[in-house]
């Protein structure tokens, strides 16, 4: 008697990525922000309760891509619910001057009663980011607000006094070398910036002149806070942003925020750098003077619970950048995941205590496991992954997070990716919660198919290689039962769908991309074949009537030209539980049904699926009555054609078929006849 061994089957496919934005609840409570002496900003009225969307065009934006093999589980299709979220928040944005404090002339904030900006803050997985040319004319009548005050704009000569007058207010710690490299080397700037916007406000010479203004203050070492006349280069650089164009805007917000601004003023930076960001053809003006690593620092030193609508909107521009491959390998270069699991943890931490939870903070989550599922694309970020810890953060997050649909989906599709490597299975399997976190979220979102087979795929994989996670997940309570429900859902399903299409003879020629219902019924029974290698858990599901039947009624109803990967996973498990041979087994008791069933497959030209086949054969092979139905279906001489096929792994499933029937004498002397004894 010749047993085939089981083996373990490998998910080879990562999910692919789509830009989304997830809605704000519209009466979300306000978050109080730290206001300085140089960031005190008037009250923000509240937001219209309905925004009217502004009807400006857009096109999907063109999204990295990965190698598939086991399924299609980087189709959009299933994905778009998390993708489909719209912000909603369509606020007006204006530049206020306010001629009777500096606190106000330094305040850059919302009015919703100035002029709506021009564009539609709502993505989705086919329109995630327009595609639009810069109206420098156009675009300032959106930052401009109708009702402003109409007095004649200071002249050149009336800004350079306004400048020296705010001199004199200076604080009195400054010293005699700042004051001098102030009147020296900055003074001179801001002069030109007043004069060159009162002329005709060239963005080009207004770029030069901020890029200027920034290395003079880098020099000096002024960035930062360390500047004593802070507030005068900030009510100088507010004043430039309703010139309208998308560079000198993204220049402007850059030394801005390197000049540390807070509260309501970080608000709205933000808010202008992700206006530009929704433009793919911008996305060249990310690329220079270090743009994702001023970003990146909002989310390192601000406080996200302090400036979480902030964070919202510099997430929401990092996760549009991360679509671009250049922009995407920049963010790991600068420390994108370190930074952003580091924040993760510190959302999770706040978020422990009940009261502390607030609902902005799952939007800004939505974004952030957004931009880690796009950088998880990257086969050289795994290492930075793997140092932080990163596997185990994810699995506390869908955890805490596991009513929220959308982060379980980003988060899912995280953990796909990653564990297509093996030292990422390994560092996923020392959290040992993970498999009751997995079995959690299967029980919970049972008909959420994006969601159900990315976490049917990652316990495929980890359970691939490790006899410690097959055990681990079975020995969950309701585990295989889980599994089995979903397995019969889904055949259920399939075989409904297949009926109707037969029905409109609308019956696919040749091979195609599995659906999402195959792909779900794949990854669940590569699960289950995985599973059974562990000898008590494969004895048991031998014996599962549930389990065994499913997998004979895919083989009965499901074409190896229909969907071929399915079909081959299948009489994979099935070899893998016929290994199992007791008075128990269902493979046992039903050997010559599944024998009829594996007989139709050997007539298809496809080898693997023969192959697949012809290792159950070798198992059922010990029994007389299947030896008999073998020569009686001229079974053998298929067998014995195999020995020339010239393929290790074939030859040897070959083998231990006629091994089998060898024993008895008769059918010995047919192999004989047919040449088997000589190959």
């Amino acid at each position: 008697m010749t047993l085939c061994a089981h083996h373990a089957l490998y998910c080879a496919c990562a999910p692919k990525r789509n830009a989304g934005w997830k809605t704000p609840d519209p009466e979300k409570p306000k978050l109080p922000s730290p206001e300085t002496n140089d960031d005190m900003t008037p009250k923000t009225p509240q937001p219209p309760p309905h925004a009217m969307p502004s009807g400006r065009s857009s096109r999907t934006r063109a999204r990295l891509m990965m190698a598939t093999s086991h399924g299609n589980i980087l189709t959009d299709s299933g994905i778009q619910q998390v993708e489909e979220k719209s912000l909603n928040i369509l606020k007006q944005t204006q530049i206020t001057k306010e001629n009777n404090s500096e606190e106000d002339e330094t305040s850059f904030f919302i009015n919703n009663s100035a002029v709506q900006l021009d564009y539609n803050i709502y993505v989705n997985p086919e329109e995630g980011r327009t595609e639009e040319t810069s109206n420098p004319q156009a675009n300032k009548g959106n930052w401009v607000n109708s009702g402003r005050n109409k007095s004649k704009s200071p002249s050149p000569n009336e800004s350079k006094k306004s400048l020296i007058r705010d001199e004199l207010t200076v604080n009195e710690s400054e010293t005699e070398w700042e004051r001098h490299y102030w009147n020296e080397n900055i003074l001179p700037i801001l002069q030109a910036l007043e004069a060159a916007h009162q002329v005709d406000g060239n963005p080009e010479d207004l770029c030069s002149l901020c890029a200027k203004l920034w290395k003079t203050l880098d020099d000096g070492s002024m960035l930062g806070k360390r500047c004593k006349r802070r507030s005068q280069i900030l009510k100088t650089l507010y004043k430039l942003v309703d010139v309208g164009s998308d560079k000198l805007g993204l220049t402007l917000a850059k030394l801005i925020l390197e000049l540390r601004v807070s509260g309501k003023n970080l608000l709205n930076i933000c808010k202008l750098v992700f206006k530009i960001s929704r433009s793919e053809n911008n996305d060249c003006l990310f690329q220079c003077d270090n743009m994702m690593g001023v970003l990146l620092e909002v989310l390192q030193n601000e406080d996200v619970h302090a400036n979480s609508e902030a964070f919202l909107y510099c997430l929401g521009t990092i996760k549009f950048l991360s679509g671009n491959k250049v922009l995407l390998q920049e963010l790991l270069k600068r420390q994108a995941v370190e930074i952003l699991i580091e924040l993760m943890k510190q959302i999770i931490q706040f978020n422990t205590v009940p009261e502390n939870t607030s609902l902005n903070m799952s939007h800004l989550l939505v974004q952030l496991t957004a931009t880690l599922r796009n950088l998880a694309d990257l086969s050289h970020s795994r290492p930075k992954f793997l140092a932080t810890n990163a596997l185990m953060e994810l699995c506390i997050l869908l955890e805490y997070y596991i009513h929220d649909k959308d982060i379980c989906t980003n988060v899912s599709r995280i953990l796909s990716k990653l564990s297509l490597y093996h030292d990422c299975c390994v560092a996923l399997a020392h959290f040992s919660n993970c498999y009751s976190i997995f079995l959690s979220v299967l029980n919970k979102y049972p008909n959420k198919q994006d969601l159900l087979v990315r976490i049917i795929f990652t316990l495929g994989n980890l359970t691939a290689k490790s006899d410690t996670a097959r055990k681990q997940f079975y020995e969950l309570e309701g585990s295989i039962k889980t599994l089995l429900r979903l397995l019969h859902t889904y055949c259920d399903l399939d075989k409904k769908t297949q009926s109707a299409m037969s029905s409109a003879k609308e019956n696919p020629k040749g091979q195609q991309q599995p659906t999402e219902v195959e792909d779900i019924l794949i990854k669940i029974v590569i699960l289950l074949a995985n599973l059974s290698v562990h000898p008590k858990i494969g004895d048991n599901l031998a014996a599962d009537q549930n389990c065994v039947l499913c997998l004979m009624q895919i083989l009965e109803y499901k074409s190896i030209d229909e969907c071929e990967e399915l079909v081959i996973n299948t009489l994979a498990a099935v070899s893998n539980l016929s290994y199992y041979q007791n008075d128990n087994s269902v493979i046992t008791q039903r050997r010559m049904e599944i024998s009829n069933l594996l007989l139709q497959l050997m007539l298809f030209n496809n080898m693997e699926g023969i192959l697949e086949a012809t290792r159950v054969y070798g198992n059922l092979s010990q029994y007389q009555d299947v030896q008999d139905f073998i020569l009686h279906q001229n079974v053998h001489k298929f067998i014995v054609a195999l020995l020339d096929s010239g393929k290790q792994d074939v030859c040897f499933s070959a083998c231990g078929v006629l091994i089998n029937l060898a024993t008895d004498s008769n059918k010995k002397a047919l192999l004989k006849e047919e040449g088997a004894i000589e190959k």
